[in-house]
C-alpha cells in the first residue's frame, strides 16, 4: 500500500497484519482517484472516510489537500495506525474516531464534500449506508458519497445512485445529491 499522490506520494504504507481489514488495492484506488481529480479540487474539501481500516483512503485524501477528513471505524487497533501514522506523516487534518458506523452516521452533524464507505463486503446492512448518509444530509450540495462493495453485488436502487465503476472484485458507487 502506498500513498499515490499529493504531498506524500510515494510513501508506503505499513500497517501491522493483525488488523482487521481488506484495503482498498492500489489499482483500485488509483482508478478511484483518477476519476475524483476530473471532478474535485481537494484543497479545502471536507470528507469523511467510513470504515476506514487502515486509513488508506483517509491519507489519500489529506495528502491531496483535504482540510479535514474525520476516519471512523469500530477497531481500536485500526484507529491508533491511522493516528500514529497521520501523526509522522504531517496529516493532521485526519481525525480518527472509534465508532460503529451506524450509530454514527445518525449522531453526525457536519456535512461533507465527499463521503468514502469501504465496508466488509459481507455486511449485510450495505443497502442502507446510502439512505443513512443521504437522509441524515451529510453531504454538501454537489457532494459525492462513494460506496466500494464487491462486483457482485449491485447497489444500483436508489434514486440518488449516479454510476458505478468495476476493477476486477471490487466496484465503486457513486451517489449525489
Amino acid at each position: 500500500m502506498r500513498i499515490i499522490g499529493g504531498k506524500a506520494a510515494g510513501l508506503r504504507l505499513n500497517p501491522p497484519q493483525n488488523l482487521p481489514v481488506r484495503p482498498t488495492t492500489d489499482i483500485a484506488k488509483e482508478a478511484l482517484f483518477n476519476i475524483l481529480n476530473n471532478r474535485f479540487d481537494f484543497d479545502g474539501m471536507v470528507c469523511l472516510d467510513l470504515f476506514a481500516g487502515t486509513g488508506n483512503i483517509s491519507f489519500e485524501l489529506a495528502s491531496r489537500g483535504a482540510e479535514k477528513v474525520n476516519s471512523i471505524d469500530q477497531h481500536g487497533k485500526c484507529i491508533l495506525y491511522i493516528n500514529e501514522t497521520s501523526k509522522k506523516l504531517n496529516l493532521n487534518q485526519i481525525k480518527s474516531r472509534k465508532a460503529d458506523v451506524f450509530k454514527y452516521l445518525k449522531s453526525d452533524k457536519e456535512k461533507y464534500d465527499l463521503i468514502f464507505a469501504d465496508p466488509p463486503y459481507d455486511l449485510g446492512q450495505l443497502p442502507m449506508l446510502p439512505k443513512l448518509v443521504l437522509e441524515n444530509d451529510l453531504l454538501k450540495e454537489g457532494g459525492i458519497l462513494i460506496i466500494e462493495h464487491p462486483s457482485n453485488r449491485k447497489m444500483i436502487d436508489h434514486p440518488n445512485f449516479v454510476e458505478m465503476r468495476q476493477y476486477g472484485n471490487s466496484s465503486f458507487s457513486f451517489y449525489s445529491i
